[in-house]
């Protein structure tokens, strides 16, 4: 059987999505599509403290409002028991005491015949509170702060005499701001309860997850919950939790004793979501004379909500972005009266790549270095911390080609020496080493008589592209065309699956499909094996291959039948096979598992009188592994660079430091990039098959938002001389 990775390194040609006539169409439903029977609507009452408790909560006036059926609050609801952790920690059950630990916290949901009577209703819930002293400020000295909460920090070598004999040093520190996700579709959950069974409508990135943890909250078995997300209106890592608003729902829905819908607004999406947490990274560089690095020391602090865990070890990048015979990465959290921090698009290193690259950057002009030969210097031929090989590293292709793309050999390295008219012009450039991740997944794939096959996974499609890949891996595998495949995915009850998220989906989900279509095929041998007639009666796996819907001996054709015709003998409307992916262990492979890798290139334009930064054009160049739609692929690189657009020039989430309230939570105070802020953006994709999973691929889900600041930044040094260690970068950071 031919194998995925003895295919080329772009596996299917860029076709459009197989789910794209649905959506653009309005055929494609997504959670706060759908209505049933006899629904009633439900809103939320938000706190309107940081911290304290509640002493008088009266829901009089809101329970004699118009079409109110229920007003749930701590002291009506129903006990639930404590959300079980997955690969994170999800927000503990709603509604089970009075204590307040952040402003806009869920303290009681109103349910109603319409979403309007809800939401006026809402807002009657009169509140009192015993005011406590928030901690809001991430350097106050009373605020807990926790040390390697993830037993992430490395060390290797002696960083601190290197550092001591190092002949150039740089010392400082960069700091981002909070971000908010913001997917486009307000995240809702409808819930109908039938008996002891529930099914849920949800937006999430993870279905079996958000089962597990109702499930146990409810007090039922996982079996009697279904959870249905075919469709999310983006994700950006907002989903990989069970939020607080999930349990509310289900919640009310059993108070009253028929369907609720719970869709929440934007401003409720700001504080019920979670946010990327702000940073603090203090970098040191040892280095030669000649630019070569002699130690590397990181520490980060990061902001993290009374409850929460999130994982987001920032200096983590630094231990394999380049070689350096000294490492030591450190990280805190800082536990604040703040909403929930959790995963935004490259959790971690999008924070530590801008810190770590701007830190280059800078180690480059005092050494006199180019910036891209100091990285072409430094680059790691091998896993700096173990030794061993990587199963793929492209990143020096990804500098090279990057730089031959986008003309870096025109660039004056003298700073403020380019410009037209009242515009300095400047060139920057930033490495990218991501992280890799990869969660166990199931899939099954059937074959039915009439030729066409269906592939199932309980995971969901959050806008990647997984529909589409998925159907185009299966029809590869089982030699028929894409048209031929029909991908499920999105319910519970389907094969367990990954969450999306982490850049892990396709490697979990593909390698799973991978191992169905082998087992299907296997089937299929084996059954033509009891057949005498067969042409295949006597051939093993080993020797067949399978070119539209048929298997034949390798090498000759015409001597195979077709999948259609061994049903059709055997009696049999389809064949069935389960299919399973599990990460492989570095230690049985000898080598250590390597995340996508890339290089940024950018030109700004940077008005001399206003401050004003114009990004010009972008070139970014990725190493992806295996890619198996080119155009789908490109599609997730440039979404990932208008968030990396927005992450170094427009996106901070603003706390009210006086009462903790997030002051911009619209989209007309929070500013994200729009059409006429993006510039012309090459993509290019190298590399080649990876060797850590059984299709060859790695994630480019994020990649391409990581390093974008840093490289923005860097350019505007090169055109200004003003050396900015703080995202966002504003215009009054940059006027004299």
């Amino acid at each position: 059987m031919t194998t995925i990775q003895q295919q080329p390194r772009i596996l299917g040609p860029g076709i459009n999505r197989v789910d794209g006539p649905l959506k653009v169409t309005g055929q494609a439903r997504y959670a706060n599509d759908f209505s049933l029977p006899g629904m009633a609507y439900a809103a939320v009452v938000r706190s309107t403290i940081a911290s304290g408790r509640i002493t008088r909560i009266d829901t009089t006036a809101a329970e004699k409002s118009a079409g109110v059926m229920r007003v749930i609050t701590h002291e009506n609801a129903d006990h639930l028991a404590a959300a079980p952790a997955t690969f994170i920690k999800n927000p503990q059950a709603p509604l089970q005491d009075d204590v307040i630990r952040y402003h806009g916290q869920y303290i009681g949901v109103v349910v109603a015949d319409t979403q309007q009577n809800a939401t006026a209703a809402a807002r009657l819930v009169e509140v009192e509170y015993e005011l406590h002293e928030a901690l809001l400020d991430p350097h106050d000295p009373r605020a807990e702060r926790i040390k390697d909460p993830w037993g992430e920090d490395t060390a290797w070598g002696d960083v601190r005499t290197a550092l001591k004999r190092a002949p150039v040093m740089i010392d400082q520190t960069y700091t981002t701001s909070e971000n908010t996700n913001n997917p486009l579709g307000l995240f809702t959950t409808l819930a109908a309860w039938d008996g002891d069974t529930l099914t849920l409508h949800d937006s999430n990135q993870w279905p079996n997850m958000v089962q597990m943890v109702v499930a146990t909250m409810f007090g039922v078995p996982e079996d009697a919950v279904r959870v249905l997300t075919p469709f999310v209106g983006g994700g950006f890592g907002a989903g990989l939790r069970c939020w607080s608003h999930i349990p509310l729902a289900v919640m009310a829905a059993r108070h009253v004793g028929r369907p609720v819908k719970l869709e929440l607004t934007r401003p409720e999406m700001f504080t019920g979501l979670g946010h990327r947490t702000a940073s603090f990274n203090w970098i040191k560089l040892g280095a030669t004379r000649d630019g070569r690095l002699t130690a590397i020391e990181h520490e980060s602090l990061t902001t993290l909500s009374m409850e929460g865990d999130e994982y987001e070890p920032c200096s983590s990048v630094s231990c394999s972005a380049y070689a350096s015979p000294n490492v030591t990465t450190r990280d805190q959290q800082v536990k604040l009266n703040i909403p929930w921090t959790n995963f935004m698009r490259a959790p971690g290193d999008s924070q530590g790549n801008f810190a770590l690259e701007s830190a280059i950057d800078e180690l480059a002009w005092e050494v006199g270095l180019d910036p891209l030969e100091i990285r072409l210097l430094n680059y790691a031929e091998v896993d700096p911390k173990t030794g061993r090989p990587w199963s793929s590293n492209a990143l020096r292709q990804c500098l090279e080609i990057g730089a031959q793309r986008f003309g870096w050999s025109r660039r004056n390295p003298e700073i403020r020496s380019m410009r037209e008219g009242h515009e300095l012009i400047g060139y920057g450039v930033a490495g990218v080493s991501f992280f890799w991740y990869q969660q166990p997944c199931s899939a099954k794939v059937i074959f039915r008589a009439d030729g066409s096959a269906y592939v199932r996974s309980a995971v969901t499609d959050i806008g990647t592209g997984t529909y589409t890949i998925m159907a185009q891996l299966a029809a590869r595998l089982l030699g028929l065309d894409v048209e031929q495949v029909e991908m499920q995915l999105g319910d519970s009850e389907m094969p367990a699956g990954a969450a999306a998220g982490g850049s892990g989906l396709t490697a979990a989900v593909g390698s799973a499909v991978h191992d169905a279509c082998g087992r299907l095929v296997q089937k299929f041998v084996d059954l033509a094996a009891t057949d005498p007639f067969s042409p295949l009666a006597d051939v093993g796996i080993e020797n067949v291959e399978v070119s539209e819907g048929r298997l034949y001996r390798k090498g000759d054709p015409t001597r195979g039948e077709s999948l259609a015709r061994i049903l059709a003998v055997h009696g049999l409307d389809e064949l069935a096979a389960d299919g399973s992916s599990t990460p492989n262990s570095p230690d049985e492979l000898g080598m250590t598992p390597a995340g996508a890798r890339g290089a940024r290139f950018v030109e700004v334009r940077v008005d001399e009188d206003l401050g004003r930064v114009r990004l010009a054009r972008i070139v970014t160049v990725n190493d992806g592994g295996r890619i198996l739609n080119e155009k789908l692929a490109r599609s997730q690189i440039l979404g990932g660079t208008v968030g990396g657009i927005g992450m170094a020039l427009f996106e901070d989430t603003v706390t009210d430091m006086d009462t903790g309230r997030i002051a911009n939570a619209t989209f007309g105070d929070y500013l994200v990039p729009v059409n006429a802020d993006m510039p012309d953006v090459h993509i290019e994709f190298v590399g080649e098959p990876d060797a850590f999973n059984p299709i060859g691929v790695k994630g480019v889900g994020e990649i391409g938002l990581v390093g974008v600041a840093a490289a923005v930044a860097n350019a505007i040094f090169h055109a200004t001389g003003k050396r900015i260690r703080s995202l966002p970068i504003t215009m009054d950071m940059l006027m004299d």
